[in-house]
């Protein structure tokens, strides 16, 4: 039996690519999207009463990471990206049917618009559904999960002057927090954990209309060495 599903919006996020991406919600308060409703659910009666709502779930498509071929198992990269484990013990990107769940903090609610932050969202990204998040129900004391027991451990991003101040330069005309956006990411590490980088050896990501790039001057340190607009 099969079922066929349509988006009910679509995400505008600070995520253009991605890589830097948190791995889980909620890690990056900074990032910043909006959610554009599409007929019939842009009316305002789809969202009345949700402005009494402070979160929201979000299920939705991992439109960059279909496959035609099921995966039975996954390499996570909270286990290092080299272990594989089964694809239900974890919220790896490759699903079955290409489904993810966020919960994600609504900022603002307008007629056909949702402004929501602490997302982990790639833009473009098809949303299938919104449910608001209830806590009495949604947090479970007693849970547990040996595998992901604690957030990442975070490390030193460090700036390089100019870099700091064309960060700035840029948040100001974005009317983001782009300095504390590209912090809260970064200092996530995200590279992959087989990867020992070099000191000569630079990454690089996208946010907003920025690219960022950075190396490891020493293990465990990131400084972030220029912030341009894309070309």
């Amino acid at each position: 039996m099969t079922y066929s599903v349509s988006p009910v919006g679509f995400v505008h996020s600070c995520f253009k690519e991605k890589f830097a991406i948190p791995r889980q919600p909620q890690l990056a308060p900074a990032a910043r999207g909006v959610l554009e409703l599409v007929a019939p659910y842009d009316q305002g009666d789809a969202v009345q009463g949700l402005e009494q709502v402070s979160h929201i779930w979000l299920l939705f498509v991992f439109h960059k990471a279909l496959e035609d071929k099921p995966r039975l198992k996954v390499r996570p990269p909270r286990l290092g990206g080299n272990k594989s484990i089964g694809v239900f013990a974890t919220r790896a990107t490759h699903r079955p049917n290409g489904m993810g769940q966020s919960v994600v903090k609504l900022d603002k609610v307008e007629a056909g618009r949702l402004f929501i932050s602490g997302i982990d969202l790639l833009d473009g990204t098809p949303i299938l559904d919104i449910k608001p998040y209830v806590p009495y129900a949604d947090i479970i004391d007693s849970a547990s999960n040996s595998m992901a027991s604690a957030p990442p451990v975070l490390i030193p991003v460090h700036w390089t002057d100019s870099a700091l101040q064309q960060a700035h330069s840029h948040a100001l005309r974005l009317q983001e927090p782009l300095v504390a956006l590209i912090d809260q990411c970064l200092a996530q590490d995200p590279r992959p954990a087989y990867q020992t980088p070099t000191a000569e050896r630079e990454y690089g990501a996208g946010f907003w209309d920025v690219d960022v790039r950075w190396h490891y001057p020493q293990p465990g340190v990131i400084r972030v060495l220029e912030v341009i607009s894309k070309q």
